[in-house]
């Protein structure tokens, strides 16, 4: 009889060990969980917007179905409940790791790709490689409307302002807010419709449908389409497309300052891949002195005649700009913690001589696919016909024209480029003329071999 009455005892004693057990290894269970997603989540975030909220639809799974089964008397009701809770993590957990593993179908993670550069650096024509992908949402030039609005002075504060407004509106454009250039854009748009988008036809997510609308008669679009007539930009459907495109890439020659940038590639929503061209300081001033002629008399009058003297302001110009160049590509040289594997350092003379396998080795540090569309305007623009040079054309035949400034540029003038940028030019691997006949002698190659370093 005593047997009988302390059977029931002990089974009740063994199911209360049980569900004390399983309560524990419950939260075990959950701990451990949310240590491993919090580690996980700067990776699952950079993969795409869907694999963001993965982490967070896990954490509010688990704080409304789980939370309530362990709230009653500090225990789980039943061990019908408890199974139902591990079959819930566990369901979690799982989808979680197929998504971390990857899906065969899926395109990728999105890239934010940025070109940065100075004028007259051939950015226009490396900016075409990416314009070419179709699967890339390319924008050319978008913060020069920025510039126009906004009046910065050089040097001191403004210059810190102007590079965070540069960099904030950066942002945005990346991730796809393209309204914020309507605080920029004059006249302002009406309606989210401009006429006066800074070179619309520089890109072909801007003139391909849907974002291309049927023309309207009478109304005059000063940047337009050079392959088809469309309407003014819609900019919510630039926007849309942007969203639908699977990466991002932008080119601009007004982002100078490196360090600024740190607050971009450290954002979750972006995964930012830098590649910074640069070019000999000479050859820029000779393209510079054909494309800006006004701004370049006292040069040209000083360098063919030497009657007007070249002022010293104009030279510190061009020093601080190699000097604030030269000091990005040693921030991003140096491998900081928050931009290791982010950065790329090109020499357009390199493209120039290779586009084809530079574009490649730019596409694979970028991530991205290089496609043969891309490949075809590659071979079709680097092969072109001397008549295909003009001042803003980015169909060059590359290979003869990359040093072509050499043969015009008077030798005082290379030397008044060298003493600014020389710190600059060593790094970059530019060698320094020492005679007009060195400068003009094309055996003798004014370039070192560049290194592998420069892909960080």
């Amino acid at each position: 009889m005593e047997i009988r009455c302390a059977l029931p005892q002990d089974i009740r004693e063994l199911l209360h060990c049980l569900k004390m057990k399983s309560k524990y290894a419950v939260l075990l269970v959950f701990v451990i969980s949310l240590v491993i997603i919090e580690k996980e989540n700067n990776f699952i975030s950079r993969v795409s917007d869907k694999l963001k909220q993965s982490p967070q639809a896990l954490a509010e799974a688990n704080s409304t179905e789980v939370s309530p089964a362990l709230a009653k008397n500090g225990s789980l009701a039943s061990l019908q409940e408890l199974d139902a809770a591990f079959s819930q993590m566990r369901s979690h957990l799982y989808n979680i790791t197929l998504q971390l593993a990857g899906d065969p179908g899926d395109p990728g993670p999105r890239r934010h790709v940025l070109l940065m550069a100075t004028t007259r650096t051939g950015s226009s024509f490396v900016g075409e490689f990416f314009n070419q992908q179709g699967s890339i949402f390319y924008l050319f030039e978008p913060l020069w409307h920025v510039e126009k609005t906004v009046n910065f002075l050089p040097g001191g504060a403004s210059a810190v302002g102007s590079a965070l407004v540069y960099r904030d509106v950066l942002k945005q454009l990346l991730l796809c807010d393209l309204y914020i250039l309507e605080n920029f854009i004059s006249p302002v748009p009406e309606g989210h419709l401009t006429a006066f988008l800074f070179r619309r036809g520089s890109s072909h997510s801007l003139c391909e449908e849907p974002v291309c609308t049927p023309s309207t008669k009478k109304v005059f679009e000063k940047y337009y389409c050079k392959n088809r007539r469309c309407g003014p930009l819609n900019i919510t459907l630039a926007a849309e497309a942007c969203r639908r495109k699977q990466h991002v890439a932008l080119k601009t020659v007004r982002i100078r300052q490196l360090e600024f940038l740190q607050p971009l590639v450290e954002d979750p929503r972006l995964d930012l891949r830098i590649i910074q061209l640069v070019r000999d300081p000479r050859a820029v001033l000779a393209s510079r002195m054909v494309a800006f002629s006004g701004k370049y008399e006292t040069w040209k009058k000083w360098a063919s005649e030497g009657e007007a003297p070249l002022h010293e302001e104009e030279v510190q110009r061009l020093r601080g700009n190699c000097e604030s160049i030269r000091v990005s590509a040693e921030l991003g040289l140096r491998r900081p913690g928050w931009l290791r594997g982010r950065y790329m350092l090109v020499r357009y003379e390199d493209v120039a001589r290779a586009p084809l396998q530079k574009a490649r080795e730019m596409f694979r540090f970028a991530g991205l696919p290089l496609t043969r569309q891309v490949e075809e305007w590659i071979g079709k623009n680097t092969q072109a016909p001397p008549d295909g040079n003009g001042v803003y054309s980015t169909c060059k035949n590359s290979s003869e024209q990359f040093d072509k400034w050499r043969f015009g540029m008077p030798f005082k003038l290379a030397q008044v480029v060298q003493d600014a940028c020389g710190p600059a030019m060593q790094l970059f691997g530019y060698k320094l003329a020492s005679s007009p006949e060195a400068l003009a002698n094309r055996s003798f190659s004014l370039l070192e071999e560049a290194q592998p370093a420069w892909v960080t």
